[in-house]
């Protein structure tokens, strides 16, 4: 992509900034933050636009991030940190993305990869404590016995499964707690493999 001047640098991070809090910013608005004119602002707007930063969904506030510049974000930062799942109790794993880890030295780049905040300690016997994330390849099927995150209805957990006839057993890792398996009919929920856990990053080591 064409480099940018620093007005514009700034205004494409202004602009990414108003839109990561769902608040896209109109032109009038980004020549009043940086005190420039109006006409000023279109232009620098517009050379985003030519360099291929932005696009115009349409409206005053369609200014919006173009696919190029997001996939060279995507391909600069790293894998991208999807919410969290639970390793005790499950929590809702929403799709919202919180950031970036480049992990292409650990783990081998994988296009579709993404990383989980894990919360709670029924997985530490296999060593993924609370806080750690866990690197996870999308797959709706897996070998039974295979660490994996699964969706029961709209909450997501990690655990080790086994696929069974009529049932799926999530089971724990943690004897000290003495954590029992837990067995789920397809019948009682929504059960759904989101995909493989092939790798684990701890951030806290005490």
């Amino acid at each position: 992509m064409k480099a940018l001047t620093k007005r514009q640098h700034e205004i494409l991070i202004y602009v990414e900034e108003r839109l990561r809090e769902n608040n896209p910013p109109s032109q009038r608005e980004i020549a009043e933050h940086f005190g420039l004119t109006q006409n000023a602002a279109y232009q620098l707007v517009k050379y985003l636009k030519n360099k291929g930063y932005l696009t115009d969904s349409g409206g005053h506030r369609g200014l919006r991030l173009s696919d190029e510049y997001l996939e060279n974000t995507r391909q600069i930062e790293g894998i991208p940190i999807v919410g969290r799942v639970a390793a005790g109790e499950p929590i809702l794993a929403e799709e919202n993305i919180e950031g970036y880890v480049n992990l292409k030295d650990l783990f081998g780049q994988s296009e579709d990869a993404f990383l989980l905040k894990v919360t709670g300690d029924s997985m530490v016997d296999e060593g993924i404590m609370d806080g750690d994330f866990v690197l996870v390849k999308p797959t709706s099927t897996i070998t039974s016995g295979q660490i994996a995150v699964v969706l029961l209805d709209d909450e997501a957990t990690v655990k080790r499964i086994y696929i069974q006839h009529n049932r799926i057993a999530l089971q724990s890792a943690n004897r000290t707690a003495g954590y029992k398996t837990r067995y789920i009919k397809r019948s009682e929920k929504d059960v759904r493999i989101i995909g493989k856990v092939i790798g684990c990053l701890r951030t806290n080591v005490n």
